[in-house]
């Protein structure tokens, strides 16, 4: 409160320091706004490559034999290398204690005896006595920077139970860890390489706190198990995050000693690959008919098989557009997990409009195409099947609204009126049921200043004028001066900015199944926003949307729930329709009426 009450004085102090201008300013003619030319924001396009550079970076102390007692990290960290693309990827190892054990520099793989060999490196990984986590994040950056391709997606996948163990002896200290690993994260953050952290936890000593840290602070998500059969999800969903993808849910079967089948959709012809994982307790066999209705072998030159303990994965290679039949038989009452992840090499690139001054009521053309390989994509299907909008922020404001575009000509067209004299950034966001794409971003500058009154204009008015003017002059200025200074305040509430995270995990009623922990970073909020938008919108949690979050003094969280909505914290029931405000670490749930799913929610600073 001190904080902003200071604030406010200097701004009060600053707006008497302008005083004599305003005053002039209102004694002159108001002019049209001077607009900037149009130009492209320095950001890269989301997603732009289907290529990845990635370094897996295994924790190999002795702790590990009790956190990970079923060796988890190494079946994940193999299961990753199944899942890459057959040809192009290039990948790391990393092994560390309290140094580096063992390393293995990016290797571009170009076949499965590729892939093969990472794999034997990692069965032949041994453990030692120590650990610190700063080394293995250092090593695993220095190894992107001394190989990773500009043209690919980089990224840090961290296997580990963040918790460090230092040798006394070494004279090493936990502040020279620290300093060590706040280096390799800053460098990290700089070149763009988000950290991926699964964290083990088979003797619940996991260090959550510390690993969620380094995901969020690079722009990575944090996942926790202590199970193998959680690995097709957490993969596939670090795999969907990085390149812009969605996982699609596949139906599990329970089976029953006979073939049951699913359906694979291949949505269109510009999938890459279809990554189809199956996790079962017990072995299973798979028959694959295409959509012609012929038969696949499992393997063959376009179906890739990759087997383990705990896993098997099929690599569709360019698969045909349409439903494939996916017949799968296992043990009796054995639950088989599926999961579905498609590869594309999509770019989405926005035109940049002329380079022309803007004002407010100008409309702006809007379009926006699709690119593979560099070549435009012509399959007008595509675009039909997804939806595309356009993301207008105002810059001056913080408010983004979204504007639908038309996708029926094998483009996406649209227009952007300028509302106000403010500055905007647009960035178009294409979706389908299985990836989305983000464009380049533009920035436009319609604001300016008042244009200049003729010279001698101002002082021929007042000779002119009377003091009874000047003081209706001076009054008026007031008047506007104490409007605009409401406004402003009001407009300072209604876009302040928000600290921390929400973990968010939804549990089913049915099944007591629990989703993993998803970590939304709130700093991209202004003012408010509800919690269905965390959810990514998903249809069926609609009801979220009356539980509303805006930021509180000192770093806290102001919760207000909507009539027929309930919230619980500590195994009560809260009127949050009166405000309920959280700390760091505080927990609520959030049960839906209208679906058997409750949202647990942790906020976190």
């Amino acid at each position: 409160m001190l904080r902003n009450d200071v604030q406010n004085r200097r701004v009060l102090s600053f707006f008497a320091r302008c005083l004599p201008a305003l005053l002039l300013a209102l004694s002159l003619a108001a002019g049209p706004f001077a607009a900037v030319p149009v130009s492209a924001a320095p950001s890269s396009s989301p997603g732009a490559s289907s290529q990845i550079d990635a370094v897996l970076v295994l924790d190999v102390s002795n702790s590990m034999k009790t956190s990970d007692k079923s060796n988890i990290a190494g079946e994940a960290m193999k299961m990753f290398i199944d899942m890459l693309s057959a040809k192009g990827d290039k990948v790391g190892v990393v092994a560390y204690t309290d140094e580096v054990q063992r390393e293995k520099a990016l290797l571009t793989i170009n076949s499965a005896s590729d892939k093969q060999d990472l794999k034997a490196f990692i069965d032949g990984l041994d453990k030692g006595a120590y650990t610190d986590i700063a080394v293995g994040v250092d090593e695993a950056v220095k190894v992107l920077q001394n190989g990773s391709d500009p043209a690919h997606e980089p990224m840090i996948v961290l296997l580990a139970d963040g918790n460090n163990d230092l040798n006394e002896a070494s004279g090493r200290t936990q502040s020279e860890s620290d300093k060590m690993l706040g280096t390799a994260v800053e460098t990290a953050k700089k070149n763009g390489y988000p950290i991926y952290t699964i964290g083990l936890n088979a003797d619940g000593k996991l260090n959550k706190a510390s690993l969620a840290k380094l995901s969020d602070q690079t722009g990575g998500k944090a996942f926790a198990t202590d199970t193998a059969d959680d690995l097709p999800d957490i993969l596939s969903e670090i795999f969907a995050d990085h390149l812009k993808l969605k996982v699609v849910p596949v139906q599990s079967i329970t089976a029953n000693g006979s073939y049951q089948e699913v359906t694979v959709n291949v949505p269109n012809a510009s999938v890459l690959e279809a990554n189809i994982s199956i996790m079962s307790r017990e072995p299973v066999t798979a028959k694959l008919t295409d959509p012609s209705g012929a038969s696949v072998a499992i393997p063959s030159s376009n179906v890739l098989l990759s087997k383990s303990s705990t896993y098997s994965l099929l690599k569709l290679l360019s698969p045909k557009e349409g439903d494939w039949k996916l017949q799968i038989k296992g043990v009796p009452k054995d639950k088989i997990d599926i999961n579905l992840i498609f590869n594309y090499d999509l770019e989405l690139k926005m035109d940049v409009p002329a380079s022309k001054t803007y004002k407010k009521g100008d409309k702006i053309g809007i379009s926006a195409r699709l690119y593979t390989g560099g070549a435009q994509v012509q399959e007008a299907e595509l675009y039909k099947n997804m939806k595309a909008t356009l993301l207008a922020t105002d810059l001056d404001s913080g408010k983004t609204a979204e504007l639908p575009l038309d996708n029926s000509s094998g483009e996406f067209k649209g227009s952007f009126e300028v509302k106000d004299s403010h500055n905007y950034e647009l960035k178009i966001r294409a979706e389908e049921r299985s990836f989305y794409r983000e464009s380049n971003a533009v920035q436009i500058n319609a604001g300016g200043s008042a244009a200049q009154a003729p010279a001698g204009a101002g002082s021929e008015a007042q000779d002119k004028g009377t003091p009874w003017t000047l003081i209706l002059v001076i009054a008026g200025a007031l008047l506007v001066l104490a409007a605009a200074f409401v406004i402003w305040m009001l407009w300072k509430k209604a876009s302040r900015g928000f600290v921390g995270q929400l973990v968010i995990e939804v549990i089913d009623g049915n099944t007591g199944e629990k989703t993993y922990p998803q970590y939304k970073k709130l700093t991209g909020f202004r003012g408010k926003f509800n919690l269905h938008q965390l959810l990514q919108l998903a249809p069926e949690l609609k009801e979220s949307e009356k539980l509303v979050f805006t930021p509180g003094s000192n770093d806290r969280l102001q919760l207000r729930g909507g009539e027929g909505i309930s919230v619980e914290k500590s195994g009560r029931a809260v009127d949050a329709t009166r405000g309920l405000e959280l700390k760091s670490g505080d927990r609520v749930s959030v049960p839906l009426s209208s679906v058997d799913k409750t949202i647990m929610l942790e906020y976190l600073v």
